[in-house]
């Protein structure tokens, strides 16, 4: 089964001045791309030739797990994402960070420190574990919260390819703009079938 890359649920230019036209045609047209190429070249013989991507995460391993993760990954990222985003969460969302972290602000700012200190390549994330309670993750390179058994809830790439060309260096910067177009309902629909 070849994999495809799927299509952002807006347009290129749609997050801007957020993110850029120009960080969606590389990080999107290019990055995710190259992962859903290089994953469809590594299928041939590998065993996992009929498996999902939730597959080849919970039991591969190596260069196939690597472009399969990042598949998953980037496209969660790009639901992580919305136009109409930033403000607050609400709902059920709201109450279960609220319960875990104090307050919203206290989530945010936990998330905010966990990513500009990740050194290196990886992503941040929060996610629910199996006891029902919210936890903010930073996974190094294709990992995911998929491998702990976690659920993942939304999810930012903190890899450089993801904020350089419009943040340069200044993470903080990057999670600023993060928080503007943060897609909240895609957290509480993650939470509510977790």
């Amino acid at each position: 089964m070849a994999f495809t890359l799927p299509e952002l649920p807006y347009s290129r230019d749609a997050l801007a001045p957020h993110m850029s036209k120009e960080t969606l045609d590389y990080h999107y047209g290019k990055h995710h791309k190259a992962y859903v190429d290089k994953a469809n070249g590594a299928l041939d013989g590998s065993g996992f030739e009929n498996a999902t991507l939730e597959e080849i995460i919970k039991e591969g391993s190596g260069f196939l797990f690597n472009q399969c993760a990042q598949i998953w990954n980037h496209t969660f990222f790009w639901e992580s994402l919305s136009p109409n985003g930033g403000g607050e969460p609400g709902g059920d969302l709201r109450s279960e960070l609220e319960k875990h972290f104090g307050s919203v602000d206290e989530f945010k700012e936990k998330f905010t420190k966990a990513a500009t200190s990740l050194f290196g390549s990886g992503w941040t994330w929060l996610a629910k574990n199996g006891d029902g309670t919210l936890e903010v993750v930073n996974t190094k390179d294709a990992d995911n919260p998929l491998t702990a058994g976690q659920t993942p809830l939304l999810t930012l790439d903190m890899w450089e390819h993801a904020y350089y060309i419009d943040y340069r260096n200044a993470k903080p910067d990057y999670l600023k703009g993060f928080w503007s177009i943060v897609n909240w309902n895609f957290a509480d629909k993650n939470l509510s079938s977790a």
